[in-house]
């Protein structure tokens, strides 16, 4: 198995060439399974025929950067002990969700009595809230496994998400390069960034948007090779004498029938949008994604028909297979809100029986004047704030969103200086982002010039999660939301680093220098975010040095 990022094998980049190409000159072996896999695959890593300890250095590395990720996640996850900007809204929507199954409003200035597990402060009356119920569910998971008002229990879940991630991540860049040193760093590089830390030690809602993402991205990666595996065994299974399936087959190809990988990709695309609707970008990206793959697989199968072929027969039960099934899981999310009598707007469709739509179940009427209000909000707004940070400043990590402050003087909180400071910044690794956004770019090219389907992969993967915030130039949003594309901006460096590192067949100096660019890469990215951890976990230093890791005027 290759240890790096290799241009596909010589029988697979024959898939560009024109009909008349090498491998239809042979008329009798085009056709085969092992031929067919050959093209549309390249040349398989088989799990059987690979040798036991490599069989446990697959698993292994995975899990290895999981639980490092895991450490830096849940060592002192209590800590602060505050609600931490926009976790005075969900950690109490998700205290609400378990008492009632919907959102509640709260009494001025709780805050102090819910720390303290005084949860008087939750009224009657229902909240208007804009974002949909499932990532609270999450937060609420864990404050009913260590109480609610665990700062432990309200960050669980978000800590679990942002380790599992990490985890999610070697396996897809093990598949994607098959690699299994690729895929170690792939995990190690999301386990120790600053900005997968903080999200991954703080209850909002951005974490699990991107869980849900990059596990129906991994879903429809393990559909791209079952779908191939399976178009070849029915273009196989239909050849005559003459070794190539009749003309009626090649002209659109065969139906695949059921693509579980695409129900589970969808259900988990219904679960992101269920968190914040942002989720929907992904959908859309994800759902055209997997189509073009496909009508690539036919193209390459040799099927003549392949647009149309792919659009009927693969696009269609594609749309079936993702849509329908987001959207119901989506509408599960909402079983609190449909259950209450007494859920913010339930009883709206009631009081407006002239409204449009009468023929629509009055639940489903309610449901959508809500969210066409709260789509109203998220366009609408505007107000300022000093961390807002415009989406073209991501890129750069120009505005990192400081999410928790606290300066002692000395004698107070334990600080033997002048001056502490205890803070949590989103600020993420330097090395990380910087060359992460240039190889983002240099995929962009790549893909242009190679047609390479991993990089195009990547990219849609890091469009959907970037691209639309670009279209609310006035909307006040915040640098984490970028957590949603980090796992994508990720893969793309370690795609490169893997260009980087070189072909197996490259001469060994060669091999050398590039291992050594990558290693000393690496190291500054640990070394890095040792130097930047104090601020991505409240721990105490002096003022000064606080000043000292603000690179940028902006950071502060």
């Amino acid at each position: 198995m290759s240890l790096n990022v290799t241009d596909p094998p010589a029988s697979a980049r024959l898939q560009d060439t024109s009909p008349a190409g090498r491998w239809l000159q042979d008329p009798a072996r085009a056709f085969s399974r092992t031929a067919l896999i050959d093209r549309l695959l390249g040349q398989r890593w088989s799990w059987r025929s690979t040798p036991v300890s490599l069989r446990l250095w697959y698993w292994l590395v995975p899990v290895l950067t999981a639980v490092l990720g895991g450490i830096l996640r849940f060592v002192r996850l209590d800590q602060p002990h505050a609600l931490v900007f926009d976790e005075t809204y969900y950690v109490k929507d998700a205290y609400s969700l378990l008492q009632s199954g919907y959102e509640r409003n709260w009494a001025d200035k709780s805050n102090d009595g819910f720390l303290l597990g005084n949860f008087s402060g939750l009224q009657s009356t229902p909240e208007y809230v804009v974002h949909p119920p499932v990532g609270k569910w999450m937060i609420a998971a864990g404050m009913q496994l260590f109480g609610p008002a665990s700062s432990f229990g309200w960050r669980f879940s978000s800590a679990v998400a942002g380790t599992l991630a990490v985890l999610m991540i070697a396996l897809i860049a093990q598949k994607l390069f098959r690699s299994t040193l690729l895929g170690g760093v792939a995990g190690l590089l999301l386990a120790v960034d600053g900005h997968a830390i903080v999200q991954s030690r703080t209850a909002l809602l951005d974490v699990f948007v991107m869980f849900w993402a990059l596990a129906a991205f991994g879903a429809l990666l393990l559909d791209r090779t079952s779908g191939r595996l399976r178009l070849a065994a029915r273009l196989a299974a239909t050849a005559t004498e003459s070794g190539r399936p009749p003309a009626a087959v090649l002209t659109f190809g065969p139906w695949l029938g059921l693509r579980p990988w695409r129900i589970v990709a969808g259900v988990c695309l219904g679960l992101c949008a269920g968190t914040k609707w942002s989720g929907l970008f992904f959908l859309v990206v994800f759902g055209l994604l997997t189509v073009l793959w496909d009508l690539s697989a036919r193209r390459i199968a040799g099927v003549r028909r392949w647009v149309i072929g792919g659009l009927i027969k693969d696009g269609l039960p594609a749309f079936l297979a993702m849509v329908p099934v987001a959207a119901l899981t989506y509408l599960a999310s909402w079983t609190g809100w449909f259950l209450s009598g007494n859920s913010y707007d339930r009883n709206w469709a009631q009081a407006n029986p002239s409204a449009t739509w009468g023929w629509v179940p009055d639940g489903l009427r309610s449901l959508w004047h809500y969210h066409s209000t709260a789509y109203n909000f998220h366009t609408g707004l505007s107000s300022d704030h000093p961390y807002k940070a415009n989406a073209w400043s991501w890129l750069v990590m120009g505005r990192p969103t400081s999410f928790y402050t606290d300066y002692p003087k000395q004698g107070e909180k334990g600080c033997l200086d002048a001056s502490c400071a205890a803070v949590v910044s989103s600020v993420g690794n330097p090395l990380i982002w910087w060359c992460g956004t240039l190889a983002a770019l240099f995929l962009l090219f790549y893909w242009l010039f190679r047609r390479d389907w991993r990089a195009g992969g990547v990219l849609a993967g890091w469009a959907a999660g970037y691209l639309p915030w670009l279209l609310y130039p006035t909307r006040t949003i915040f640098f984490f939301y970028a957590i949603a594309y980090e796992p994508y901006l990720v893969l793309g460096l370690v795609f490169v680093l893997g260009l980087v590192l070189g072909r197996p067949a490259d001469p060994p100096w060669r091999r050398q220098q590039g291992a050594l660019f990558a290693g000393i890469f690496l190291v500054l990215v640990v070394l890095l975010s040792a130097y930047f951890y104090p601020l991505w976990t409240a721990q105490q230093i002096s003022y000064q040095d606080w000043r000292n890791h603000m690179w940028m005027p902006s950071w502060v």
